[in-house]
């Protein structure tokens, strides 16, 4: 679980910031949120992040994809670090991008951060923090890192000369193969999946299997949510109308082992290349619609409107956040977008009907839906909004943050500007309220 995320000096955050998991001591919704005994802790399943266009949220979610790939793939030799710091001030550029992790693995906590300017890296710290105490794994100071805590260093001190500049400490340990970091080399890795409204999460070879629990769960959904399609299927289709270069073919035959699946996409069309007895067959996602007399027609993606396709992305996210065994955390940037509000809602509402206080799976998501801003639904310390200040710089806050009560609209106090976040467009006063339309440097705008 992510417990809590910081960054500073990065796109549009130029001062540190701070997002955080942890649960206030309010009483609504307190069914659903993570109880961690052993420190003692409340996490919360989910968060939602609102503001005006170019406020900072996608800011947040490319820092945590920036940390995650950086993480992850680490960086060629002499390459430089493609870190982007705030560039309304150019004081900041030379100035260092930090970036800090706590994070709850197996019920451990760990806090993980470092610090990078356009070269190298110029600090790097992990801990593991128990109950009453914490141990540094690893702390890092430009080029010498050391083990405080750790008894027997000599590989660690090996792999530790051994990692270039531009290069985390916890990357290179985990490609000399050091077991002892890699549950936090995983969270990154495995548990942290981000979802833009341009990227895709489909496991398609698994949605080919009518009997696939995934495949049953995603008709049934979209037959819930009035998409128009029945049910989803792989059809057979020509190899060379997918890839028509004989080499290419030649080549992925070489690369793919038998029994292997490869996922393909062209002209908005979804394949799948399977190896079976050393020969490549291919198959199209397709949805299925029934016609008047109830017998199926087939349909490519590519005919399917953007909120079909959009949902067809999203339900096996949600499919995997809803399984009681997930300690995945979904980021979903945009998670509205082409999506009617009511599928929204029921989206979130079905996997936060399966939270309980022993669920680990979080998502956390940016929207511009008003509809979704209810007490009803959320928390006040579910509920984040980002904004941005007169030199460009932005920052993140709570609504917990405010005194609001149990049965406050604060739909409406946020489009009132009382609690921050929305657009203030040409100098239109932010709580002025609905009324009659006037005239502002030939500009009409309705007050």
């Amino acid at each position: 679980m992510l417990i809590s995320f910081s960054v500073e000096n990065f796109l549009s955050f130029k001062e540190k910031i701070d997002f955080s998991m942890v649960a206030f001591s309010e009483r609504q919704h307190n069914n659903r949120v993570a109880v961690i005994k052993k420190y003692p802790l409340k996490v919360l399943p989910i968060a939602a992040i609102y503001g005006g266009n170019a406020s900072g949220k996608s800011s947040f979610i490319k820092a945590l994809s920036f940390a995650q790939n950086y993480v992850v793939t680490g960086l060629a030799p002499d390459l430089g670090i493609p870190r982007s710091a705030f560039r309304l001030d150019s004081a900041m550029l030379e100035k260092p991008s930090r970036f800090e992790f706590s994070l709850l693995i197996n019920d451990l906590i760990f806090e993980y951060s470092f610090t990078v300017d356009s070269a190298s890296v110029l600090s790097e710290t992990l801990k593991e923090i128990n109950s009453s105490s914490e141990k540094i794994l690893f702390d890092r100071q430009g080029s010498t890192i050391k083990f405080p805590d750790i008894r027997n260093t000599q590989i660690l001190n090996f792999v530790a000369k051994g990692t270039r500049d531009n290069v985390l400490f916890l990357t290179n340990s985990v490609w000399q193969k050091v077991e002892l970091f890699k549950p936090v080399y995983n969270w990154f890795r495995n548990r942290l999946q981000i979802i833009t409204p341009t990227s895709r999460f489909i496991p398609v070879d698994q949605l080919f299997n009518e009997s696939n629990p995934l495949s049953q769960s995603v008709a049934k959904m979209l037959r819930r949510l009035d998409t128009g399609i029945d049910h989803l299927e792989g059809q057979r289709v020509e190899l060379e109308s997918v890839l028509n270069n004989e080499g290419d073919r030649a080549q992925l035959l070489s690369e793919i082992k038998e029994g292997q699946s490869v996922t393909y996409r062209k002209d908005s069309q979804v394949y799948v290349i399977t190896k079976v007895n050393g020969k490549l067959q291919s198959k199209r996602l397709v949805a299925l619609h029934n016609d008047k007399n109830g017998q199926p027609v087939c349909f490519g993606l590519h005919e399917e409107s953007d909120g079909n396709n959009r949902l067809i992305n999203l339900i096996p996210a949600f499919f995997q956040l809803t399984n009681e065994e997930s300690e995945d955390v979904f980021v979903f940037d945009e998670l509205d977008r082409s999506l009617h509000p009511l599928l929204t809602r029921t989206l979130i509402e079905s996997f936060l009907e399966q939270c309980t206080q022993t669920s680990r799976a979080q998502m956390i998501f940016t929207t511009h839906d008003l509809s979704l801003m209810s007490q009803e639904i959320f928390r006040r310390d579910e509920l984040w909004v980002a904004e941005r200040n007169n030199i460009g710089s932005s920052r993140l806050y709570s609504f917990s943050d405010y005194e609001l009560r149990k049965d406050k609209d604060i739909r409406k106090s946020y489009l009132e500007g009382r609690l921050g976040g929305v657009p203030n467009i040409l100098g239109v006063v932010r709580n002025s309220g609905w009324g009659n339309w006037y005239d502002q440097e030939n500009v009409f705008f309705f007050k």
